[in-house]
């Protein structure tokens, strides 16, 4: 089947299974200007949304404003019946805690949100500065090299800078979707999910866009269940068609990487659904997976699997290579056995990445001002205790034609320098987990254990010296920063070590992790990958082999 690019996919207007389709599950987002205005002044807006078709639910939303060491120092809360349109509350604040009134000392704080709808719960928090507050001095870093949608820096590294130098930064978007699935709408008309497959766009056009605006590689992740036509299950689909609409995206992005020389464009599937499910990007994988069968029980798919089962999944990718990244993950998502975010041997091997921010999946906007942003890091983090060994990332799961310009965020890679970017060297990345999550396209952030770099699993013995250092565009400072730390395998709750760009400590013998979480003054924030470390006894020989 032979069709050009820019042009949709032919119509369809197939019987559909009753389903819950994807996309049209409770959301609830967070809006806060980083720094007040005038007379301390600060306008909260509260996001609230339920596109199910008009139906009506009922929402409660509690916000509070928290200290550093977490103390509750001021409480909103709210409820609304939620229809065809999503709700917006806004909060006028002055500033104050409350209570007594009290205006807060001038410091770094949080602002976390928790909404609920029936089951769906969603958490989120982000920083905020009050009053004047000083700046974090960190040890200087010269930006690392980066891509060819960049111009590379100059000038000799700091002396600590060794085990760091060696690596180009090269900047991506990792979720998105085209006319193979529900994306690829026309800006002037685009607000939500497209029917599938009915949209002008596909994969090369989105390739085409994302590097005329900066970006070093996008992923076009298309639904695993969409391939029929279909939100639901198309009774008439034809097998063939289906399959051969994915191989003709991987195509489409093997002939797009040939003739663009140091831009990588990726192609895959988003496989699963949200309801009682959770999706999650395979990065490569040469066949279509699925559980979707027509009327004459024919699967729409190259391999069987089935619908929501994450432990048989994560077996299948290992036995085939393939890794995968958690996508806007909720607590209630990927169980196994019944269990929310288990983990599972096979699965540690093959996650590589978490999203722990994304901009709006239905933005419009071309310029990087979408407001609406989802933090994820509290469900990340639940994760890693769980055993993941993922790094974080962030994408912007565009749906409307502007791939990677809806924010500034990007998912950040290092690759050797000299090394070619290509599909090879972007998968040897992610498996090393050399990864970083930017809310700024320009900044970058590097974590350091004993010298090994983030990313690094090893054995320490006696004290281990953590160091985080960053590089901001022009007249950009770091207004906070935070070394959280956490135990595999605990299933408890991470803590916040340090503040500090170095620190030291001697760890308990046992399985620990360490991140770092930068604060811009612009408030835009930066996630460095973990490091892993196996503490040994002080008794025992540090010659253990990693």
């Amino acid at each position: 089947m032979a069709w050009a690019s820019a042009a949709p996919l032919p119509p369809r207007t197939p019987a559909r299974t009753q389903a819950q389709p994807d996309h049209r599950e409770f959301d609830a987002t967070l809006d806060v200007p980083y720094r007040a205005g005038p007379g301390a002044h600060r306008t909260i807006a509260v996001y609230l949304n339920y596109p199910d078709q008009g139906r009506r639910h009922r929402a409660a939303w509690q916000l509070e404003l928290r200290s550093r060491t977490g103390a509750v120092l001021r409480r909103w809360h709210g409820a609304a019946q939620l229809g065809a349109q999503p709700l917006t509350v806004r909060l006028d604040w002055d500033g104050r805690a409350g209570g007594t009134h009290r205006v807060p000392a001038p410091g770094a704080y949080r602002l976390r949100l928790r909404a609920r709808s029936g089951a769906s719960i969603i958490t989120q928090q982000w920083p905020i500065a009050l009053g004047t507050t000083p700046l974090e001095a960190l040890p200087p870093l010269r930006p690392l090299a980066t891509g060819a949608a960049r111009p590379a820096t100059s000038g000799p590294p700091a002396p600590d800078e060794a085990d760091i130098r060696p690596y180009t930064v090269y900047y991506g978007n990792l979720h998105s979707q085209t006319n193979h699935s529900d994306g690829g709408g026309d800006l002037a008309h685009c607000t939500g999910a497209q029917d599938p497959q009915s949209a002008a766009l596909g994969p090369p056009d989105a390739y085409a866009y994302a590097q005329a605006h900066g970006l070093d590689f996008l992923m076009t992740s298309e639904h695993n269940h969409m391939y029929d036509g279909s939100d639901g299950t198309n009774p008439d689909a034809d097998p063939q068609q289906a399959t051969a609409l994915y191989q003709r995206g991987l195509q489409d992005a093997t002939t797009y990487n040939a003739s663009h020389p140091g831009f990588l464009a990726i192609y895959g599937q988003e496989w699963g659904v949200i309801a009682s499910g959770g999706h999650l990007n395979i990065f490569n994988s040469p066949e279509l997976l699925g559980w979707e069968r027509n009327a004459s029980g024919q699967l729409l798919a190259d391999t069987a699997t089935a619908k929501n089962d994450y432990a048989s999944l994560y077996s299948l990718m290992r036995a085939r290579g393939w890794l995968g990244q958690f996508n806007h993950p909720a607590p209630d998502q990927f169980k196994v056995n019944g269990v929310p975010l288990a983990y599972t041997p096979d699965g540690d091997e093959v996650m590589a990445l978490c999203e722990v921010m994304n901009s709006s999946a239905f933005s419009h906007s071309a310029d990087e001002s979408e407001s609406h942003r989802s933090n994820y890091e509290a469900v990340c983090d639940q994760l890693l205790e769980a055993g993941y060994h993922v790094a974080f990332s962030s994408d912007q799961d565009n749906h409307c034609a502007n791939w990677g310009a809806s924010y500034s965020n990007r998912s950040a890679i290092l690759l050797p320098s000299g090394t070619a970017l290509d599909n090879a060297s972007l998968l040897a990345a992610l498996r090393a987990r050399r990864v970083f999550a930017t809310m700024d396209k320009q900044a970058q952030i590097v974590l350091t254990a004993n010298g090994h770099l983030m990313g690094e699993r090893f054995v320490n013995c006696g004290p281990l010296a953590l160091s985080v250092r960053y590089a901001g565009a022009p007249g950009r400072a770091v207004a906070e920063l935070t070394i959280i730390e956490g135990v595999p395998g605990r299933n408890g709750a991470v803590s916040e070590l340090a503040h500090t760009a170095d620190t030291s400590l001697t760890p308990a013998p046992g399985q620990h992790f360490y991140y770092a979480r930068l604060t811009q003054d612009d408030g835009k924030l930066l996630w460095s990958a973990p490091v892993w470390v196996s503490q040994q006894p002080a008794s025992l020989s540090c010659a253990v082999p990693p």
